[in-house]
């Protein structure tokens, strides 16, 4: 009966010290990658890391993180539906400075409705001349649906801005 060996095994008995791990002969003799199941003719993509984006050391902010917090982050953007900006600013202070992905999101979302909260103003004191009779509820829609977008953001990972802020709370990562 003829002994077998795993092709990991096989390529690391052939192959020079030169070679990246992973790759080995296969039982072909051919330059293959091996995952530890199949044969590959392509190595599979690094898991990409967010570099630090504050700046507190070199230590790497990847998607374990950025997994760990999604929850809060949408939250974050989905309360200034209901409670307006309490939610947000409540969200901003509970979370701590590690938090980068939470602490993005609710100042995003804090930002945002703050932005709001003036364009509403300003489209209630124009109803003397009409035209926020017009503007009011243009100002509505488009707070209701940006919260949404950023929460459905926030929920999949993604570091999200709103393409119209003030930015007066710090905390926002630049991205």
């Amino acid at each position: 009966m003829a002994r077998t060996v795993s092709p990991l095994y096989a390529g690391r008995m052939s192959e020079p010290q030169s070679t990246p791990p992973g790759w080995y002969q296969d039982p072909d003799g051919q330059q293959r990658w091996w995952d530890g199941t199949q044969w590959g003719d392509v190595a599979p993509a690094p898991v990409p890391v967010v570099a630090d984006p504050y700046g507190y050391g070199q230590q790497a902010y990847g998607p374990a993180q950025v997994d760990a917090e999604k929850g809060m982050a949408t939250l974050a953007q989905a309360l200034p539906i209901v409670i307006g900006f309490w939610g947000p600013l409540i969200i901003y202070l509970i979370s701590k400075p590690e938090q980068r992905f939470a602490r993005h999101h609710a100042a995003e979302a804090l930002n945002f409705s703050i932005t709001l909260a003036i364009a509403l103003i300003v489209s209630a004191l124009s109803m003397f001349v009409l035209i926020g009779f017009v503007l009011l509820p243009i100002v509505l829609i488009a707070g209701f649906v940006f919260h949404i977008i950023a929460a459905l953001a926030a929920n999949r990972g993604e570091w999200y801005r709103y393409p119209i802020n003030l930015r007066l709370v710090p905390g926002a990562v630049e991205v």
